[in-house]
């Protein structure tokens, strides 16, 4: 199996080492992730500036490539021109923090493997919950058992998947729960504060998800434990909306 792996936390990052000495034992790996931290940029790419990449090397071994650019841009670049063929798996993370609930819109872990999907290649989105010693070697082990399973399900191409590990599932045998995403609204406030020259800036508050949840949802899963696997879409079609909106006569007044 041919694997592409990728993430948004940067080419060095710990959890992205981690999850390719694990996903070796599956197949191929082939590295690309950006030269520095891109969290939270979504789906961003480039393309009013060029590209640039290099390869990096961990002593004698080529380690991967690092892209001077997104999540999106490093895996695009990659299917382009660094993979030897096509991958059959695209696989981002590990990251360092849940992409759970609205977060997934916001995330370049979750946007790396949607241009996965773009691409019609099965793509998983691997996170684990921040922790100041995070144990990704572990994280690893259950992100692979988790990536084999859904594998083993022969799912469509372009499949695409968002798995989370809080910290309680790295002891002991975890369960794992399929879940929706929430869509619950968090995390909207901001901190006032004050620079040496008096002048007024904004800090986004860290606020969690509320504890009231209508339904389970990968937030509520999380906080019990479980670790979770959302299956994902990016077509942002409002389906339901089209037959309200055909309805009748539409007419643009001309000039």
């Amino acid at each position: 199996m041919r694997i592409l792996l990728t993430n948004d936390d940067g080419i060095f990052a710990p959890g992205l080492a981690a999850m390719e000495r694990a996903l070796r034992r599956l197949g191929e790996v082939q590295v690309a992730a950006p030269s520095t931290e891109q969290s939270g940029v979504g789906h961003a790419i480039t393309f009013l500036t060029p590209l640039t990449a290099k390869e990096v090397f961990e002593g004698d071994r080529h380690r991967g490539w690092a892209v001077d650019g997104s999540p999106a841009d490093a895996v695009k670049l990659a299917i382009a021109e660094f993979c030897p063929a096509r991958p059959d798996l695209v696989v981002s993370g590990i990251n360092s923090g849940l992409n759970a609930g609205i977060n997934v819109l916001y995330s370049g872990t979750v946007a790396a493997a949607i241009e996965g999907a773009f691409f019609g290649i099965t793509s998983i989105a691997v996170s684990l919950e921040w922790d100041d010693h995070p144990d990704y070697a572990r994280a690893a082990e259950i992100g692979l058992d988790v990536i084999r399973q859904v594998l083993d399900r022969r799912p469509a191409k372009g499949s695409l998947f968002n798995v989370n590990i809080p910290t309680r599932a790295l002891h002991g045998s975890p369960e794992l729960r399929v879940v929706p995403m929430s869509i619950v609204r968090y995390g909207e406030s901001f901190e006032r504060r004050t620079d040496p020259r008096g002048r007024a800036y904004w800090w986004a508050a860290n606020d969690p998800p509320p504890s009231a949840h209508p339904q389970e949802s990968d937030v509520t899963a999380l906080k019990s434990g479980a670790v979770t696997l959302t299956p994902l879409d990016y077509d942002l079609t409002h389906r339901a909306a089209i037959e309200m909106l055909a309805a009748g006569t539409w007419t643009i007044s001309g000039r």
